[in-house]
């Protein structure tokens, strides 16, 4: 964890900090590879603390042995503000997109004696390249989620609940040991299919459907995400038609990732050809987004994003075509960004699968 905290420190420097207050879970882990579901970190020019509670004093030793463990009682600011006289801070950076107004209220009241700078986005701009630990962890969650697919084919025929395929993917991604999922398991079935969020219900599986699977898992606190659309029986022209724009369009956006193009010239590139099969309207959603310890993160591959993606941003590719009363299709591949392209951590077959 050390590289992670020696960049935020240059960071405090660039920015004429003094110390940073984390008390975000995602970026404490981050940090200081702590998991309790208590505690915050401090850091200075030259120290780190980890401030936490009784409960998990032992685990925050083990797990974070590049901090200082600070027991803290209750109310925690307390503690925090007699640590803070001991050292030689006169300001404070803090995270203005986590820490609620009450909370500012409250750091402001209990440390009146040094100044707070609400500051946006620092470490989670650290967070989007990733380095060889993360990226090795996200490869592992997309190499359950493969084996997942597979075994669905199996399980997946008319008569099945969409809940019963959801939780069957949760427990065979489990059984090959991730934590858990990444969110709530899509399964959209029939009309459902349009719903590009359709979270999986007690709708039956009935011959004639599309059938969209959006789902992940989590490998050592890392998320991976995956889409593929299949259908029941025999498609229709419509289904075939619709199927292969997609299919077509999620391999142009997976040709066009590179690092150095913006986030928003990469979504051009796959919006403009849905467009022109005269289907823009019914893609309303950004061709992709970073994915990590969070299974949303930076950059947001679409028309408002025009962040530079670098080499080893972790991103997902997910173009779709989602119309009323009919159906949609989504195939999402999750792909490492390199210099001259990308490395695709998604191996399940994208043809369209007849069941």
């Amino acid at each position: 964890m050390l590289p992670r905290i020696e960049k935020l420190k240059k960071k405090l420097k660039e920015l004429g900090l003094d110390s940073f207050l984390v008390m975000s879970p995602v970026n404490r882990r981050y940090l200081s590879g702590f998991t309790g579901t208590s505690g915050f970190l401090l850091i200075t020019r030259k120290q780190n603390f980890l401030l936490t509670d009784f409960r998990y004093i032992e685990q925050a030793t083990k797990q974070a042995p590049s901090f200082q463990i600070v027991k803290h009682d209750y109310p925690w600011l307390k503690t925090l503000e007699q640590l803070l006289k001991r050292l030689p801070v006169e300001n404070m950076g803090l995270e203005s997109d986590y820490v609620a107004y009450k909370q500012y209220r409250e750091l402001e009241k209990q440390l009146s004696f040094i100044e707070l700078y609400p500051q946006d986005g620092i470490i989670e701009g650290l967070r989007l390249v990733k380095d060889a630990e993360e990226i090795a962890n996200i490869k592992n969650a997309a190499q359950i989620a493969d084996k997942a697919f597979d075994h669905i084919l199996g399980i997946i025929k008319p008569g099945i609940k969409e809940r019963e395929i959801a939780l069957e993917l949760e427990f065979f991604m489990r059984s090959q040991g991730a934590d858990g999922v990444s969110f709530d398991t899509i399964v959209a079935s029939g009309k459902r299919s349009a719903l590009p969020h359709g979270v999986a219900s007690e709708k039956i599986i009935e011959k004639g459907d599309l059938v969209t699977l959006d789902y992940g898992c989590i490998y050592n606190g890392y998320c991976s995400d995956m889409t593929r659309t299949v259908v029941i029986g025999q498609p229709s022209d419509k289904q075939r038609k619709i199927y292969n724009i997609v299919l077509e369009a999620q391999i142009m956006g997976l040709e066009a990732v590179k690092a150095g193009l913006s986030a928003r010239e990469i979504d051009d590139r796959v919006r403009s050809f849905i467009s022109e099969k005269g289907y823009g309207e019914n893609f309303g959603h950004g061709l992709g987004h970073g994915v990590g310890l969070c299974i949303h993160e930076n950059p947001s591959l679409s028309p408002r994003d025009n962040t530079e993606v670098l080499a080893n941003m972790v991103v997902t590719i997910e173009p779709g075509i989602y119309i009323p009363d009919w159906g949609g299709v989504r195939i999402e591949d999750l792909v490492l960004v390199t210099d001259t392209g990308y490395n695709n951590f998604t191996c399940a077959k994208k043809e369209l699968i007849v069941i």
